[in-house]
C-alpha cells in the first residue's frame, strides 16, 4: 500500500497524491496544488474520473480549470461570483486497478483495470468525494471520461446529493458495435460471464493509443505500462457488468439529479482500423450513442459537440482541445455558482506543509 499522506505525484511540481483505502483494494487521489496561485483556496472542486485503460495524466486540464481566464471564458476576466476568473480546485482519482492504483491491484492477483463488478467503483468515488469534501470544498463537480463517464453517471444516480454537477466527456453509454453484438451476443456473454468470468473475450485496438503517444508522433507522454496501446484483456464477467449498466441506462431508469454537461466530438470515425482522422473524430465510441444516452440520464442535461474532437476531447489537437475546455469552463461558470472563496482546510497553496 502506498502512503495515505499527501506526497509528490508522478506529474511532478504542482501535483500531489495519496492513497484511498477501500474494502479489499485501494484507489489513488491526485490533487493540483499550483505554486503560482494566490493562497485563497476554492470552495468549488472538480474531481476527474478517467476512462478504461487510462489514468490521470492531464495537467493541462487541471491548469485550465484553475485559471479559466487563460481560455477567455465569458466572465473570467471579472473574476465574478459565477466561478470564472477565480477557478476551481482540481482533484483526480485513479480507480482501483488503474494507473497509480495498478500495482497494488495486480500484486493481490487481480486483473489489470478490472473490478469484479463495475458497480464497485462507486466505493472509489465515495472515498474520493469524501476526501474532497473533507478538505472543506463545499461544491463538487465530477468530470468523467468514457468509462469514467458511465461510472460517474451510475454513481450520481445511486448516491443523490454526493455531487452538485457532472461533466461527461465522451461517456461510454453503449457498446460501439452492431445490433447483433449489442443484443444477442451480449446476452450470451452474460451467461458465459456467470460460469467463466475470467474468459478473455476482447481487447482494444491499438491505433488510438499510438496516435496519442509522443513516441509515435502524438502529443502526449503517458506511461504505456499504465495505458498500453493494446489495452488489457477484457474478460467476460467484467464486460457483462458493463453491459448490464448500459442496458439500465438505456431504459431511462437512471436520473443523475443534478445539472449535467455531456460533450462529444462532432463526428465518429472508424474504431477498428487506423485512419487519418483518428484524433479529429471519436474513433472509439459512437457519437450517436452518446447523444441518445444523454437524453436518458436526467432532466437537466446540456449536450455539446466539439468539431475536430478526439475520443478524449481533452487530448484533441488544437484548436479543438481549447474549444472543449472553453465549453466546460463556460458551462461551469453559468451552472455552478461559486460563493466567495474562504479558507479551506489544508489547501492554501502557500502553506503546503500544513496539508501533509
Amino acid at each position: 500500500m502506498q502512503s495515505s499522506e499527501w506526497h509528490e505525484d508522478v506529474l511532478g511540481a504542482d501535483f500531489e497524491q495519496r492513497t484511498l483505502p477501500l474494502p479489499g483494494s485501494e484507489a489513488t487521489l491526485v490533487r493540483h496544488v499550483p505554486s503560482t496561485r494566490d493562497a485563497t483556496p476554492r470552495r468549488v472542486a472538480v474531481l476527474y474520473v478517467h476512462g478504461f485503460v487510462d489514468y490521470f495524466f492531464h495537467p493541462h486540464v487541471a491548469r485550465a480549470l484553475a485559471s479559466p481566464e487563460s481560455l477567455r471564458v465569458p466572465g473570467a476576466e471579472r473574476g465574478d461570483s459565477r466561478g470564472g476568473g477565480a477557478g476551481y480546485a482540481f482533484y483526480a482519482v485513479d480507480l482501483r486497478g488503474f494507473g497509480r492504483s495498478l500495482a497494488a491491484h495486480t500484486a493481490a492477483g487481480k486483473d489489470p483495470n478490472l473490478a469484479p463488478d463495475l458497480a464497485l467503483h462507486a466505493q472509489d468515488l465515495d472515498a474520493a468525494a469524501a476526501a474532497v469534501r473533507g478538505a472543506g470544498h463545499e461544491r463538487l463537480v465530477v468530470l468523467g471520461h468514457s468509462m469514467g463517464g458511465l461510472v460517474t453517471t451510475l454513481w450520481a444516480a445511486g448516491r443523490p446529493g454526493r455531487a452538485d454537477a457532472l461533466v461527461l466527456n465522451s461517456p461510454w453509454f453503449d457498446l460501439n458495435e452492431s445490433w447483433l453484438m449489442r443484443g444477442p451476443v451480449t446476452r450470451a456473454l452474460a451467461a458465459v460471464g456467470r460460469v467463466a468470468p475470467r474468459l478473455v473475450v476482447g481487447g482494444l485496438h491499438e491505433h488510438y493509443g499510438r496516435a496519442l503517444h509522443a513516441d509515435s508522433g502524438g502529443e502526449w507522454d503517458f506511461d504505456p505500462a499504465w495505458k498500453p496501446h493494446e489495452g488489457f484483456p477484457v474478460r467476460a464477467g467484467w464486460i457483462s457488468t458493463v453491459r448490464a449498466a448500459q442496458r439500465r441506462l438505456g431504459t431511462g431508469a437512471l436520473d443523475v439529479g443534478v445539472p449535467t454537461l455531456v460533450v462529444a466530438s462532432a463526428r465518429s470515425g472508424p474504431h477498428k482500423t487506423a485512419h487519418p482522422e483518428v484524433l479529429t473524430t471519436d474513433s472509439v465510441l459512437s457519437v450517436d450513442h452518446i447523444r441518445a444516452g444523454a437524453q436518458r440520464i436526467g432532466s437537466d442535461i446540456t449536450f455539446e459537440q466539439v468539431d475536430g474532437g478526439a475520443h478524449d476531447l481533452a487530448l484533441s489537437p488544437s484548436p479543438a482541445r481549447e474549444e472543449y475546455l472553453r465549453v466546460v469552463t463556460t458551462w461551469l461558470a453559468k451552472r455552478v455558482p461559486r460563493p466567495p472563496d474562504r479558507a479551506v482546510r489544508g489547501q492554501a497553496a502557500g502553506n503546503r506543509s500544513a496539508a501533509r
